[in-house]
């Protein structure tokens, strides 16, 4: 198994961004973290209060609104559903990096970052 940790801010702005995507929750959020489902192969990304993921990683987490810790990319199967995306990521209190467009032979997205700066990518191809 391999899933990913994230350091947030406010776990109820997190659960609620993440929720309003139309992501399952793994579990219920608790005081430390809340935690969701993506995609068909249930990756698991768990949020965790900044603080705590501090401690328990003992060192320094970056803030991911002044630099990139990694893209996370969201397959999408059309156009429409890559523009649908935009729409609701806006609707969810997300900062779109990009627009919808198209690059290159056949590729179309976005970038987006959620409340803490995470960055995702959406991308039809």
């Amino acid at each position: 198994m391999i899933w990913a940790n994230l350091a947030v801010d406010n776990l109820e702005r997190t659960t609620k961004f993440y929720t309003d995507l139309g992501f399952k929750p793994n579990g219920a959020p608790n005081e430390q973290l809340t935690s969701f489902i993506m995609g068909e192969n249930d990756f698991i990304i768990h949020f965790f209060r900044k603080e705590v993921l501090q401690s328990n990683m003992n060192m320094v987490v970056s803030d991911a609104h002044s630099a990139a810790e990694i893209l996370f990319t969201l397959s999408a199967d059309s156009q429409k559903q890559v523009d649908d995306w935009a729409d609701e990521v806006v609707k969810a209190g997300g900062k779109m990096l990009s627009q919808p467009e198209a690059f290159g032979a056949g590729y179309y997205g976005f970038m987006f970052a959620d409340p803490d700066g995470h960055r995702y990518n959406v991308f039809y191809m």
